[in-house]
């Protein structure tokens, strides 16, 4: 079976829960805090080694107690961390959340993220990678070296995913070079400059990345569900309707299931339910990383509910 390598951030998550977000100037009081193993790259890896897949990560952490425990978390979760680095220049990355049941706020400080050069992660890339593996990034890494990475991974007959968060538009090299683009609602408006807010709007959005080379997209919606186009055809994967406690970890589990279920051979469509499944299960629970399902708890959520493909 083919492996997962993943570049990206990991960052210790430092999240409150606040009854509703401050007001400019305001000070409110939170009800609870907890501190976190995070970071995209991390959440993203774990999960889809928890769906199965072997997984390795690729990234960069401060000598420091955030830095050591994001290894230890990465290793807990059957993720090799072999090609995660250590570097006295920066300290770990951090995340500050302040979440609410159904939304949340995030301010990243990327710290040792990006201090990873280029020459990290063609030196994974080379040592781990086959025709026919993953290799699966975000933007929360340096941009110059993440633009490199999938071109170079691209050219060594490697399947390309970018999950383009936060937006950032991406290099026309890079987009030419992707087997798969996934991106919320808010971080497609960012990068086609409208609002995807009905089926004809997703449709523009999905046939802009088309124009820029992008094999596939997916456009995911929140409540909504997530979207992608098959030739002509707009389609639409409807959400579970659940309780939801936590939504920081979310679009992390939707991105890990759909890489996972693709690397075990689903189309598209079928990757995107199962996506969708992992997501509705990672927030009813608190936290990114140990909020997201296992393989088993996505098999039984979707034999219970079905799968909305």
């Amino acid at each position: 079976m083919a492996k997962v390598i993943v570049f990206g951030s990991l960052n210790m998550d430092l999240s409150v829960a606040v009854k509703r977000m401050p007001h400019k100037g305001e000070t409110i009081t939170s009800s609870g805090m907890l501190t976190t193993p995070g970071g995209k790259g991390a959440n993203q890896a774990v999960m889809c080694s928890r769906m199965g897949t072997k997984t390795h990560m690729i990234g960069k952490v401060g000598q420091d107690a955030f830095g050591r425990e994001l290894v230890s978390s990465l290793k807990r979760q059957g993720v090799s961390a072999k090609y995660v680095t250590v570097t006295g220049d920066a300290a770990t990355g951090t995340a500050i959340i302040l979440r609410e049941p159904r939304d949340n706020r995030i301010i990243v400080e990327p710290g040792a993220n990006y201090m990873c050069c280029l020459s990290d992660v063609t030196t994974a890339l080379h040592e781990l990678g086959n025709r026919g593996d993953f290799f699966l990034t975000q933007l929360e890494c340096d941009y110059d070296v993440t633009m490199q990475a999938i071109v170079s991974a691209h050219e060594m007959g490697i399947h390309t995913v970018c999950n383009a968060a936060p937006a950032m538009p991406l290099t026309d090299e890079a987009y030419a070079a992707l087997d798969l683009l996934c991106i919320n609602e808010t971080e497609a408006e960012a990068l086609v400059g409208f609002s995807v807010d009905d089926d004809d709007a997703c449709m523009r959005a999905l046939e802009f990345f088309g124009e820029k080379g992008v094999n596939s997209t997916v456009i995911t919606l929140g409540e909504s569900g997530s979207v992608t186009m098959i030739g002509d055809m707009l389609v639409k994967i409807p959400s579970y309707d659940v309780d939801m406690v936590d939504t920081t970890g979310a679009g992390d589990a939707y991105l890990g299931e759909l890489v996972a279920s693709l690397v075990m051979g689903g189309d598209i469509i079928e990757s995107m339910a199962y996506a969708t499944a992992a997501s509705a299960l990672a927030v009813c629970k608190l936290g990114a990383q140990e909020a997201q399902p296992t393989r088993s708890e996505v098999e039984e959520f979707v034999a219970k509910e079905g799968l909305n493909a």
